[in-house]
């Protein structure tokens, strides 16, 4: 069997870990650099004041599975390393400030369908907890028609 099996030698380093400072390539040592910053959560070295490729930042986000999708960032090849990270939080900021509007319109809404129909189904308690911010403000609005669950379920689906 062994002249079926490979033998590779291959080297194999590890991003969080490994030395960007000995590193040739100035493309690859960004990478490395934005990626160590990014997987240590230290958002703060990624937002000191330098340009580099939107490519390398986009590069080193895909490795360490960080959302951020390349609409988010400034226009251009190049961007400026302060501006983009001030932009990714205000996106975050706002992503957070929604989903707390939708949970706090989750959590009345619920507390207001147990009063009006006497307990909500478990299933229906999870199908509320799904619904986007738009159809829960719709139900909000239609609050006063309801008379029972499958009046819910009609709203929200």
């Amino acid at each position: 069997m062994e002249p079926y099996i490979n033998d590779w030698r291959i080297s194999v380093v590890e991003l969080k870990t490994m030395d960007a400072r000995k590193l040739t390539n100035q493309r690859l040592k960004e990478v490395v650099e934005i990626s160590q910053s990014m997987f240590a959560g230290n958002y703060d070295d990624l937002r000191n004041n330098r340009k580099i490729e939107t490519e390398n930042f986009m590069m080193a986000a895909t490795f360490t599975r960080t959302k951020i999708k390349r609409e988010d960032l400034p226009e251009g090849d190049e961007i400026n390393m302060c501006e983009a990270m001030d932009r990714l939080f205000q996106r975050f900021e706002n992503q957070g400030i929604e989903k707390g509007k939708r949970e706090e319109k989750q959590n009345t809404l619920k507390e207001q369908l147990k009063v009006k129909l006497g307990t909500l189904s478990r299933p229906l308690e999870k199908q509320l907890t799904n619904t986007s911010l738009e159809k829960l403000n719709e139900l909000t609005l239609n609050i006063f028609n309801v008379t029972s669950e499958e009046d819910v379920l009609r709203i929200i689906n």
